[in-house]
């Protein structure tokens, strides 16, 4: 018979679900950059790529939070480790909250580029690359506290709790020959 592992626990979702914001949101400069070098017309559907990689990297972000949230009150309570956890969470949320506001930047930069594009295409070009000045600073924090989770696991050996599965496998049979 064949056993599937155990679902995850909440608490210990936080592993799989944090490098989908890192991801998503990593890549979303790459799309910005190709739609800059673009003319406004082949440059939509990269912006469009782009802004939806950054909203869908900043929900996840909160995903992320939730499932660490979690995670922490399971986790170890020395206090060294629980100091470095309270760090790393005040810079997740610092992430989040930039993430945010790039979302609501990227938005008015849609609407101001469109607005503006027909009068002045330099606008399609100039708003796309300065949201970029804006965006490296969400990637400095989105680094930072990769980084930190980094540590956590790999300096102090914390790590998401895994419950071992509440079925019992299937008991063998003999398969001997009767005498």
């Amino acid at each position: 018979m064949l056993q599937y592992p155990p679902l995850p626990t909440w608490d210990s979702l936080h592993p799989l679900i944090v490098h989908f914001p890192i991801a998503l949101l990593l890549v979303c400069p790459l799309f910005i950059l190709i739609g800059a070098a673009l003319s406004p017309q082949k440059a939509r559907p990269y912006l469009i790529s782009a802004f939806l990689l950054l909203v869908l990297g900043t929900g996840s972000l909160f995903l992320s939070a939730r499932t660490g949230e979690a995670a922490i009150k399971a986790a170890d309570r020395d206090p060294l480790i629980r100091v470095q956890l309270i760090s790393h969470r005040a810079l997740a949320e610092e992430t989040r909250d930039i993430f945010v506001t790039l979302c609501i930047l990227a938005v008015g930069m849609a609407v101001l580029s469109r607005a503006e594009a027909a009068q002045r295409p330099a606008i399609a070009k100039i708003l796309p690359l300065s949201f970029l000045a804006f965006y490296a600073v969400g990637i400095i924090f989105l680094l930072n506290t990769a980084d930190r989770g980094g540590r956590l696991v790999h300096e102090f050996g914390v790590h998401a709790p895994i419950e071992a599965s509440t079925e019992q496998p299937a008991a063998e049979h003999d398969e001997r020959v009767p005498d």
